[in-house]
């Protein structure tokens, strides 16, 4: 008899795979962009020459460290959504997204900035 039967002794639902694909499709997404803000960065160490050394490094260094971090994020993200789908919990509040928002606006702001900065002088 099933109804007698402990919550400990029943078997988990199984998870709906939909989601499951989504979560994976998520993850993804934020992979590209991480390679997108890496190679962002990677560019403009290279290619950008006529600008100051200064500002051509710290831009690009933080675009690669932005990129590196949303991609650690994302992973870290889509590994805690896939336990707690099949352990059946509530997923848990995304703290990547708003780091990455200061981080997308703070760093053209301060290299516009700095740019402005040299041009004057």
């Amino acid at each position: 008899m099933r109804q007698t039967a402990r919550m400990d002794d029943e078997a988990p639902d199984p998870v709906d795979y939909r989601f499951l694909l989504a979560n994976e499709r998520t993850y993804l997404a934020y992979t590209r962009t991480a390679l997108a803000l890496q190679v962002a960065g990677l560019g403009i160490l290279q290619f950008l020459t006529h600008a100051q050394s200064s500002v051509r490094y710290l831009l690009g260094v933080a675009l690669v460290a932005a990129g590196s971090y949303l991609g650690v994020a994302g992973y870290r993200r889509f590994r805690s959504n896939e336990r707690a789908m099949r352990a059946g919990h509530d997923l848990g509040p995304s703290r990547a997204a708003g780091v990455i928002a200061v981080g997308v606006a703070a760093v053209p702001l301060l290299a516009a900035a700095a740019i402005a900065l040299i041009a004057l002088f």
